[in-house]
């Protein structure tokens, strides 16, 4: 071969190497597009909130689903807790406004009050350090002007309320779980048992202190799983910890999971029940815009050992709070609704056979 076949050779070699580049390049770029167009969109954006669209709760009307409630909280301190129909819309009559900066949100059936069950939502409300509780679906309060709690704390933000979530016991009893902006590396979450006052009005008895704290960030979500007994809560950059709800069974932490994989904090906790102990617990990953999902009822080597199944990205975006359930509403959400919040001052809601896609099930 003379020099001038090499150097012809070379070329075309170069030319070779050009093009596969090319399609390459080509083929990671329709990956991207691929992952971006995966993305799961809500069948309903909410109308939006005032100020600042933080953590939803959703109310199923046992007598007419259709009537079902989404609550979702405003944070600021001129603040207040939204009440959205089934199609997004405010139910202006419903809104409780002028609460000092509402952060999160749970609510709980028939808790009883003056000799009858009553369903209840409780909002944090930080500035204020009181839990904020109103009937269900009147949204009239039920709690004396506020509930105290964190009594005692001085610490800087001990007492400056954020996550909140209720446990309703096989025997009936309620408690409230309460979380806060800053706490002790141990008893950062603290427990009340909800009751009547005799009057009609909630009163909470500080029954436990538990949690650990990594010192990262803060916790801010908190889920329960009545059924199987378990609190869950985002220890944010850190992982999920688990503990047993019930306060008799001591605070041993259970499991720390999903502690890698995660883009920024850990946040929003929701969990899809497809039998009394088996189902997925939806995490969300904020920074990334997406949900991780676990599945719910660990191995069985570990009843604790929750495998990573899935991750949702979702049009949300920097979803803190999240909410789900899985009974049909209506013909728009007949497997149940995911409802995650987005940082534009709304909520979006997802229908739950579109969150879960092919790899997960749907309730029968």
């Amino acid at each position: 071969m003379n020099k001038l076949q090499k150097l012809n050779v070379a070329a075309l070699a170069l030319i070779l190497m050009s093009q596969s580049a090319c399609q390459q390049a080509v083929k990671q770029e329709a990956a991207v597009v691929a992952t971006d167009s995966s993305e799961v969109q809500p069948v309903i954006i909410t109308d939006t909130v005032q100020f600042d669209s933080d953590d939803p709760a959703i109310w199923i009307n046992k007598e007419d689903p259709s009537k079902s409630l989404i609550l979702g909280t405003d944070k600021d301190e001129n603040g207040a807790l939204y009440v959205f129909d089934l199609q997004g819309k405010i139910v202006h009559d419903k809104v409780v406004r002028d609460l000092k900066r509402p952060n999160n949100v749970d609510l709980a059936y028939g808790l009883s009050l003056n000799g009858k069950p009553t369903d209840i939502a409780i909002t944090t409300e930080r500035f204020t350090h009181k839990l904020r509780i109103f009937s269900l679906p009147d949204m009239k309060p039920v709690d004396n002007g506020g509930i105290p709690v964190f009594e005692g704390e001085t610490g800087k933000d001990y007492r400056d309320l954020m996550g909140i979530a209720i446990y309703t016991a096989p025997t009936g009893k309620m408690y409230a779980i309460v979380g806060r902006k800053n706490g002790p590396k141990d008893g950062y979450l603290w427990q009340y048992l909800l009751e009547d006052d005799g009057k009609g009005q909630v009163k909470a008895t500080l029954v436990r202190k538990f949690g650990e704290y990594s010192g990262k960030k803060e916790i801010e979500a908190i889920a329960v799983d009545n059924e199987l007994g378990y609190i869950y809560y985002s220890d944010e950059q850190t992982g999920i910890r688990q503990y047993y709800a019930d306060p008799e069974k001591g605070n041993k932490q259970l499991a720390l999971f999903g502690t890698t994989g995660f883009k920024e904090d850990h946040e929003g906790i929701s969990i899809y029940k497809l039998t009394d102990s088996t189902g997925y617990i939806l995490v969300s990953d904020q920074g990334a815009n997406r949900f991780q999902v676990f599945s719910r009822q660990g191995t069985k080597e570990n009843p604790y050992d929750h495998k990573l199944l899935k991750t949702v990205p979702v049009a949300a975006r920097q979803s803190d709070g999240s909410d789900v359930v899985n009974v049909r509403l209506n013909d728009t959400f007949k497997h149940g609704l995911f409802v995650a919040m987005s940082d534009d001052k709304t909520f979006h809601y997802y229908r739950w056979e579109d969150i879960a896609g092919k790899e997960l099930q749907v309730k029968k």
